[in-house]
């Protein structure tokens, strides 16, 4: 018995650390509470055993295929897997006919779990829907990509889509401190010396992704002599990227932040600094171009439309020439950003709409802006009443409407009087007097108000 258990000790030795500790319980599964806490919809699926198809939607590493095996686990049912990176139309249908075939040896239903399921096209997507339909199988795919832009609107309709959110450093931190305590599937029994800080950098250092501290921490103790895990055998495995965690620096994330107040707060000497500190340690500089696009919508907007275009063109010039000349690129939107007219009206605008839609019953669309291709659609009113701009003074329909009549009067952009915005509010102060001057009624106003007066 123990050259047996002495055999399979040695056995499970191969299986990297981030394979031997995924969870096997909800307990142990980390970051996702909004899902899987008490009363959420994952933990009610699993606890009520009434299973729907979904879609899990995240980051890599964080938890998509670990809760499909989980699911599959706490129900006893067939798992079948996929991976749309190196399967076709031919396996699709190997895997229907062992879930068919499961069904009839069991009478249970399966389990077909599709990895990247977004790199399957139309056709292959289309290929489960009967299945999904009739029952043949229970459907979760797993994608980083947003559903809505990459999967068919035909199977988003039979499949929800859950969020994954990206766990945070302590999350990430549980799950190190569970590898070196398990005695069973982790490192437990090899009583690891590792300081507090270290694995708050190794933390950091995985951004969200799980597996990748895993390995992480199973690299670092391999590296450690007599298991006591020194900074040596951190930066060896980190690398430059150990800098920006250092507890002699600042987090990473704390620079991106003073980045992009430094942007917002017009001041280019603090943005290249913060800049600089980033590079230093490590950070992608594409990560840094991508933050400058961010910023040119949110804090500069209108008031400047040509940062958003600066800041591409810097991307560009990195992917074109590399990051020696890419870099100062990138330095000279941020110089550009930070010196130019700042407003955020179009982003508390686009934050308005959004909770006013979500808050608010979908009205319809109003007849006159409907779109009337067929001679049905005409009968019926659509695009009636419909005023050409280009066939009006001044190119502009005064007085007409484009809201839905129930919130006719609400008002979203509100341009500052900053940059370009500043002319912005000027034609649109003297399209409001056009409106108010006008005749044309669209529908009764609330208590008499004229169009475009403030609520």
């Amino acid at each position: 018995m123990m050259d047996l258990f002495s055999d399979q000790e040695t056995e499970s030795s191969f299986i990297p650390l981030a394979a031997r500790m995924r969870p096997q319980s909800l307990s142990e599964y980390v970051g996702q509470t909004h899902l899987t806490g008490d009363g959420k919809p994952l933990r009610k699926m699993i606890e009520s055993g009434r299973c729907h198809s979904f879609i899990l939607w995240g980051n890599p590493g964080i938890g998509k295929t670990t809760f499909a095996q989980l699911l599959s686990h706490q129900l006893d049912i067939h798992f079948i897997t996929l991976s749309a990176v190196m399967s076709g139309v031919k396996d699709i249908r190997s895997a229907v006919e062992r879930a068919k075939q499961n069904t009839v040896l069991t009478g249970k239903q399966s389990i077909l779990f599709i990895d990247e399921v977004h790199r399957f096209n139309k056709s292959q997507q289309d290929a489960f829907l009967p299945h999904i339909e009739d029952g043949t199988f229970l459907f979760i795919g797993a994608t980083t990509e947003n559903p809505s832009f990459e999967l068919n609107s035909a199977l988003l309709s039979r499949a929800r889509v859950y969020r994954l959110k990206t766990p945070t450093v302590d999350d990430v931190k549980s799950v190190l401190l569970h590898a070196l305590t398990d005695e069973v599937r982790g490192l437990g029994k090899r009583r690891i010396q590792i300081n507090d800080h270290y694995l708050d950098v190794l933390a950091r250092a995985a951004d969200g992704d799980i597996r990748r501290a895993l390995n992480f921490l199973e690299i670092v103790t391999d590296l450690a002599e007599n298991d006591q895990v020194d900074e040596q055998n951190i930066k060896d495995v980190l690398g430059g990227s150990f800098r920006r965690y250092d507890n002699k620096g600042d987090v990473f994330y704390d620079q991106i932040s003073a980045f992009h107040k430094s942007v917002r707060g017009s001041s280019p000497d603090g943005a290249l600094y913060w800049m600089a500190r980033m590079l230093d340690g490590g950070c992608d500089p594409l990560y840094i171009a991508r933050r400058l696009l961010a910023i040119a919508s949110e804090d500069i907007g209108n008031a400047d439309p040509r940062a958003m275009q600066v800041a591409l063109t810097a991307w560009d010039v990195f992917e074109r020439v590399g990051p020696s000349e890419g870099n100062r690129a990138i330095a000279q939107a941020t110089v550009y950003l930070a010196c130019a007219p700042k407003s955020n009206s179009v982003y508390e605008a686009f934050k308005k709409a959004m909770r006013d839609v979500a808050s608010q019953p979908s009205y319809d669309v109003p007849n006159h802006l409907r779109n009337a291709p067929t001679s049905l659609a005409k009968n019926m009113g659509h695009g009636e009443g419909y005023r050409y701009a280009h066939s009006e003074p001044y190119a502009y329909a005064a007085g007409e409407v484009y809201l839905p009549e129930e919130v006719q009067t609400e008002t979203y952009y509100q341009p500052s009087d900053r940059g370009l915005e500043k002319k912005i509010k000027e034609k649109m102060t003297w399209l409001k007097m056009q409106d108010n001057q006008s005749n044309h009624v669209r529908y009764p106003m609330p208590g008499g108000a004229l169009y475009g007066d403030d609520e």
